[in-house]
């Protein structure tokens, strides 16, 4: 009668990553395997080093997103806002090479090199409202709803551009991402409703 063998510590970590399209230096102290085990496999081209702490096999297809998958990894208390959360919901034609992150006030901005971060700082209140999670790479990313989205682009207009609010307001309510009471709702919560208002009516005019 055959037994099985037990798996080495690569064999181990190949498996994780072959069930993990990103892979955390950190899951493997779950597996009370050594991290030096991570820099064998990139040395022998069986893992290859995505960005600081985050591994993945070799040639895997990359989700359009990955960046986002990467930030919420490494920043798990920030949410994906405005130009980034734009791109997402597909509304506008913005295409930010930065990603865009809501971060609570006093929480130092983590030195990620790669992908480069945009931090808007958000209270906990504002940060809680309208989160949604989607799936990247099999990794859960808390990114800002549609509505939501559209009023924070009102609430920081001058950081990101009236006009990029406007396309992406009108985008949003053609291709039926939110209802009138989403907007009413968000743009409140954000004191813009009265710079919203006249926009708005425009949409049901």
């Amino acid at each position: 009668m055959s037994t099985s063998q037990p798996s080495s510590p690569q064999q181990t970590v190949l498996a994780l990553a072959s069930q993990r399209p990103l892979l955390r230096a950190s899951d493997l102290a779950a597996l009370n395997v050594p991290t030096v085990t991570l820099t064998r496999l990139v040395a022998a081209g069986k893992l290859q080093r995505v960005a600081r702490g985050l591994y993945s096999l070799p040639g895997q297809p990359m989700h359009e997103h990955r960046s986002l998958a990467e930030v919420a990894l490494r920043v798990p208390r920030g949410v994906v806002c405005l130009l980034s959360a734009l791109r997402v919901h597909g509304m506008g034609t913005q295409a930010p090479f930065e990603v865009w992150l809501a971060m609570p006030h006093h929480m130092p901005v983590p030195r990620l090199g790669q992908p480069a971060l945009r931090v808007v700082r958000m209270s906990d209140a504002t940060r809680s409202e309208g989160v949604k999670h989607i799936a990247i790479d099999g990794v859960d990313v808390p990114v800002f709803s549609a509505a939501k989205t559209v009023a924070d682009c009102f609430k920081y207009r001058h950081k990101i551009g009236l006009d990029v609010a406007l396309e992406a307001l009108r985008d949003g309510w053609a291709r039926q991402l939110f209802t009138m009471d989403d907007l009413w709702h968000h743009a409140t919560l954000n004191r813009v409703a009265q710079v919203m208002r006249p926009y708005l009516e425009s949409l049901t005019a």
